[in-house]
């Protein structure tokens, strides 16, 4: 037992915990123990609680949450339980809406029911949130199975402090993964509450852009604090892309383009034409050109837009990315080619954000 906690939980109730952490489960029997475990474990010295919101589990989680229960609160770990078993579970926005709801903490740390928190978790994340109070902290991964997402992880893990803020627009979703998400209360009530749509809502990014919205930081600790579980049961395969490909179109029209007059899509292949396709009249009228390096796609001269409206129909040219002009909406995904396209993008000198934004 440590020090902080000697005395069991229920002398400390009265005192609001500094941090409250935030676990929805739905049907976790196969993880649950060893999530719980790692809180148990966190090296964290002032007061902390759980917050668990049971969405209708229909395997043995409540029982598991209720043997952790006795043990974190002998620890000095304040345990609070809701949920409901109707026949089908509110979704992942519910739960984490009512978790916060139902705690005290002025600290809200996420954790998802399949994930394990290393043991300075807690400690090094409130750290830094207490020095930034409009900020979403986030921290490197571990990824279980280690060869599962591999692209994925690496950027996750090696994005610069600029790049939590410029690559918020491509297919990866929000810069800081959810289930690393650490926040003050106060900031989660000025951006939130999570959208409670339900399965096929990509709650966590809505939520994400509404904190940029509003002005809010995201930062991360340079440290592998959570081990993050891949498995096809897992909440995110629910959303469909073309759901989350409408809300990225919409946020780079409403963050990004208003501030270019005139840009270049890299990329005349599928994605790039899909891009264009899927901005509104406005915004296409502001491509001047596609770039790439396929000579075939180069020798075509343009790409024609069949399904619009306007008379002549727009022939965008296609150019070589050397001769075209900045700034780009880049449609190529990133660390597949070797690092051909990233040494091409490098050789232009160009900063990005300003020149140059990431969509893939």
């Amino acid at each position: 037992p440590r020090g902080a906690r000697v005395g069991g939980a229920s002398g400390r109730q009265a005192m609001k915990a500094h941090v409250s952490i935030i676990l929805p489960v739905h049907n976790a029997e196969p993880w649950l123990d060893e999530c719980l475990r790692s809180v148990l474990q966190q090296d964290f010295e002032g007061i902390m609680e759980l917050s668990v919101f049971n969405d209708a589990s229909k395997d043995k989680s409540g029982a598991i949450i209720e043997k952790w229960k006795v043990k974190l609160e002998d620890s000095g770990i304040h345990v609070i339980i809701g949920g409901h078993n109707s026949p089908s579970p509110r979704g992942v926005g519910y739960s984490k809406n009512q978790a916060v709801a139902q705690s005290s903490g002025s600290y809200l740390c996420f954790l998802d029911s399949d994930d394990v928190m290393m043991p300075q978790r807690v400690r090094l994340q409130h750290e830094a949130a207490v020095q930034h109070p409009s900020s979403i902290v986030g921290c490197q991964v571990r990824r279980d199975p280690p060869d599962s997402t591999e692209r994925y992880t690496r950027w996750i893990n090696q994005l610069t402090s600029e790049q939590l803020l410029t690559q918020v627009f491509t297919a990866n979703g929000p810069t800081v993964i959810m289930p690393t998400w650490f926040c003050s209360r106060a900031w989660f009530s000025h951006v939130g509450p999570f959208d409670e749509g339900g399965r096929g809502i990509p709650e966590d990014l809505l939520f994400f852009y509404e904190h940029l919205r509003k002005g809010g930081s995201v930062i991360r600790v340079d440290q592998s604090l959570l081990l993050y579980r891949y498995h096809p049961q897992a909440a995110t395969h629910s959303v469909l892309e073309a759901t989350i490909w409408t809300h990225r179109v919409r946020f780079l029209e409403e963050r990004a383009l208003p501030r270019w007059a005139a840009f270049t899509i890299w990329n005349a292949g599928k994605q790039g034409r899909r891009l264009y396709r899927s901005l509104t009249a406005a915004n296409r009228r502001k491509v001047v050109a596609f770039c790439d390096v396929d000579k075939n796609k180069i020798r075509k001269g343009f790409y024609c837009h069949e399904d619009s409206q306007e008379r002549p129909k727009p022939h965008i040219p296609i150019l070589h990315f050397r001769a075209a002009r900045p700034p780009f909406i880049i449609c190529v995904k990133l660390d597949l080619t070797g690092g051909a396209f990233e040494d091409n993008l490098r050789s232009l000198h160009l900063q990005e954000g300003q020149d140059f934004l990431h969509f893939s």
